[in-house]
């Protein structure tokens, strides 16, 4: 159980404090609501852009690490399709030099054209490397514009297009800041050897006097469901053939959502999953496979993706990947093996409590999605889950016409 105290400072900001006498360290966390999904179509990649350009020096401050190591203390960020992510962890007595930093640059980036073009220049590196260079690196490109046609998931956290990053000018980035950078579209969580009166305080006193903005509208399209298979075949210089399968399936607060998490851990918790024993071990079709689900807020996918052993033919391996997931639909998972993957995923949420940086990442993005306390309540809902819910779901998620599959062929 994590005991936490929450308050909202006028401008809309959202403080919520942990309090852990057991760690010397502190985390300071502060969840943005903006992620890719939140861009223009014609101007995508602008979140991942921003958390590199958050780095690039605010009012105050020419470079955001220097004060931080000074103090004893590290930092990073993470872009998804839902949000942007910053945190510091540090000593707890010298928390103040984080909230400096924090609130400096959520109320003025240093809007210049050598900043971003120094940032753009990263980003566009990382794009090519990761993406365009990679073996592989264009499938979350491709499938997603294959299994999305209306939502804006269609496109991957980096952008759908490196033009788009590289066209990218002041104002628009100076209008995407002013947009979601503010304090009313924000939740600012402290875990660790502190104080939540005193956190409060600071929080009153060094984010308090930052104006909020009009509150960001989502209105985001949803996603029409699919109603046909759709396929897309790749040739490209890899080493090995590939198979991508993704299925529409529950958002992270809809019904279904833990049944079709299970799913994913009942077919590829590591050797031990269905997909590895049979098709991998016993069958020898692949030299590796993995089921895995991208817990969006709105409706996600959950993926299966494979390498084939050379030689093995593609509709062998597909078929061999469907028939594995028919037997979860048509027959009743045994409960003994449902408990043990429920005892996993309980073992795995426990054990990212023990850090208070993952207490302050998961109380922030509980938040976000209505309730803080819901990090306490998690795990309730994925035991209560049956194996009748399990069948239920797999029959409603795999089905052919609720399927994009990527078949990815070596030229070599």
């Amino acid at each position: 159980m994590i005991q936490f105290k929450k308050a909202n400072l006028s401008n809309g900001l959202r403080v919520i404090v942990h309090e852990d006498s057991s760690t010397p360290l502190a985390a300071v966390n502060i969840l943005y609501n903006v992620g890719s999904r939140d861009e223009s179509p014609d101007q995508t990649g602008f979140a991942h852009l921003f958390e590199h350009l958050m780095f690039g020096g605010s009012r105050n401050i020419g470079i955001f690490d220097e004060p931080l190591q000074r103090a004893g203390g590290e930092n990073n960020a993470f872009t998804s399709t839902d949000i942007t992510n910053y945190y510091e962890t540090l000593p707890s007595q010298n928390i103040e030099t984080a909230f400096w930093l924090e609130a400096d640059r959520m109320n003025e980036l240093v809007f210049s054209e050598h900043s971003l073009d120094v940032q753009r220049k990263v980003v566009s590196e990382e794009f090519k490397e990761h993406y365009i260079n990679q073996p592989y690196g264009d499938v979350w490109h491709k499938l997603r514009a294959l299994a999305y046609t209306t939502h804006p998931y269609q496109w991957p956290t980096i952008g759908k297009t490196l033009e788009h990053i590289e066209q990218a000018q002041v104002n628009d980035v100076r209008n995407f800041f002013f947009k979601f950078y503010r304090p009313n579209n924000a939740i600012l969580v402290v875990a660790g050897n502190v104080n939540a009166e005193e956190i409060f305080s600071l929080a009153e006193e060094w984010f308090g006097v930052i104006p909020p903005g009009n509150t960001p509208q989502k209105n985001l399209p949803a996603e029409p469901a699919q109603k046909e298979p759709r396929a897309l075949t790749v040739q490209a210089n890899v080493p090995l053939d590939a198979i991508y399968k993704a299925w529409h399936m529950p958002g992270r607060l809809q019904p279904g959502y833990y049944a079709v998490d299970l799913i994913s851990d009942l077919l590829s918790g590591g050797k031990s999953g269905r997909l590895y024993q049979v098709l991998v071990k016993e069958k020898n079709l692949f030299s590796e496979i993995n089921c895995y689900q991208n817990g969006c807020i709105d409706p996600g996918l959950i993926t299966v993706e494979g390498k084939l052993i050379r030689g093995v033919k593609m509709d062998e391996a597909e078929k061999s990947i469907v028939e594995e997931l028919e037997k979860i639909a048509v027959l009743t998972v045994d409960e003994k093996e449902l408990t043990k993957v429920k005892n996993r995923v309980e073992s795995q949420m426990e054990f990212s409590e023990t850090e208070i940086l993952h207490k302050a990442m998961n109380l922030a993005y509980t938040e976000l999605l209505g309730d803080a306390n819901l990090v306490n309540e998690e795990i309730k809902k994925y035991l209560a889950v049956t194996t009748e819910e399990i069948r239920q779901e797999a029959t409603n998620v795999f089905k052919p016409e609720n399927c994009s599959t990527l078949y990815y062929f070596s030229k070599n």
